[in-house]
């Protein structure tokens, strides 16, 4: 999947991968991440996801990464913001009050250009990326955000029967590209049932915590 293809969903409206209402997993196990009040959240390819206003209505702080300028511009739209737009090396910094959003390739957004975060949400990145490139990105992900907490929402199906994106991600994969970064637990496992959920479609998220960071319990 290269950038012209993202580009071209957008452009052509065919996003069925995005959803008119927040996550569910993310409503259900935002409360698993334990942040304070202000704490600022960070969404890879974020696309205009309606994550973002949820988070930000629960007094957060959001910055978003997503190739798309005009996935970002109805972002803005829809949450009536007007965003001040800034270049930041080969990328563009869309900024409103408590929210930023670097637009470009995610590979060249780096620690200093992001910022400190408190965690991550990763609905969609990881998922939209085929398997070679699914290693790099989880790498720079750990680097760029100095391992911050991760709720990671994946899928799991039968790769002859359908493709992707989004792409099969399955556990023994996750705790591969993770575990050396981050313990990793399952909170949920599930048939999906938004519109990726086709017939076979076992939807997860898991919970991941920095190794050496104190263990609580929830």
């Amino acid at each position: 999947m290269d950038a012209e293809f993202w580009r071209r969903k957008w452009e052509s409206g065919s996003i069925g991968f995005h959803r008119a209402d927040p996550n569910p997993m993310l409503v259900r196990h935002f409360a698993a991440l334990g942040l304070a009040p202000g704490a600022r959240v960070f969404l890879p390819l974020c696309g205009k996801t309606r994550d973002v206003g949820w988070l930000l209505a629960r007094d957060c702080a959001v910055a978003g990464a997503e190739l798309s300028a005009l996935a970002v511009a109805e972002l803005f739209e829809e949450l009536g913001l007007a965003p001040r737009v800034t270049r930041e090396g080969p990328l563009e910094r869309w900024e409103a009050e408590r929210l930023v959003v670097h637009v470009g390739d995610i590979f060249d957004l780096g620690r200093a250009a992001l910022g400190a975060v408190d965690a991550t949400w990763d609905r969609a990145a990881l998922v939209a990326l085929p398997e070679p490139t699914r290693r790099r990105y989880a790498a720079h992900l750990v680097a760029a955000t100095a391992a911050a907490p991760q709720l990671l929402a994946s899928y799991e199906y039968d790769p002859d029967a359908r493709t992707g994106p989004p792409f099969p991600v399955p556990e023994a994969e996750i705790r591969a590209l993770y575990a050396g970064a981050y313990r990793v637990v399952s909170l949920e496992r599930r048939l999906a049932d938004d519109a990726i959920g086709a017939a076979g479609v076992t939807e997860s998220v898991w919970l991941m915590t920095p190794r050496g960071a104190p263990v609580t319990s929830r």
